[in-house]
């Protein structure tokens, strides 16, 4: 399935000179938003996940199906302020500043093989921050899979250490 079909660009958004990658038509078409779940499942599987995490929010998307399938635990990862017990925090570099990832303390611990699943892959720098927390707990990422790569931005690059699967790559335009 080519799911180019499925994404829509929308250009300058958020701001002029950028082009935003809009994942909703594949949410809409259950064609689509099936094929997808289906590659991360068959993904986990070779990996060998035993729990699936999902960045906010896009990450819930497509990592709480795919849990569901598998009938893995899925583990979510909030901004501050949105989790209510004793958590985890992880400070990561954006290109303006800093932010802060949250995962419950008691939500991945050694021996767990986690796969981290979201929409899209840009810089790499909030996947990499989710590996870091997961690994804090003492749990081992066996890979990420994302819908979109956008392979200007080099995420690869900043996940070389890790096993990544995409489903479509997009260059600047």
């Amino acid at each position: 399935m080519d799911l180019k079909n499925y994404i829509a660009n929308v250009y300058d958004f958020p701001k002029e000179g950028i082009i935003f990658r809009d994942i909703t038509p594949v949410l809409q078409n259950p064609e689509a938003f099936n094929y997808v779940i289906a590659e991360f499942v068959k993904y986990a599987k070779e990996v060998g996940a035993t729990k699936i995490v999902g960045p906010e929010a896009r990450g819930f998307l497509f990592g709480a199906p795919v849990a569901c399938e598998l009938k893995l635990p899925f583990i979510p990862i909030r901004k501050p302020g949105k989790l209510p017990r004793k958590q985890i925090t992880e400070e990561y570099e954006l290109e303006y500043g800093k932010n802060t990832l949250c995962i419950h303390d008691d939500a991945v611990e050694k021996g767990d093989k986690i796969l981290i699943v979201d929409d899209l892959l840009a810089t790499g720098g909030t996947a990499l921050a989710a590996a870091h927390l997961c690994e804090k707990c003492g749990a081992e990422v066996v890979g990420f899979s994302f819908v979109i790569d956008l392979i200007d931005l080099k995420g690869r690059k900043t996940l070389k250490d890790y096993n990544v699967k995409t489903l479509v790559e997009f260059e600047g335009e």
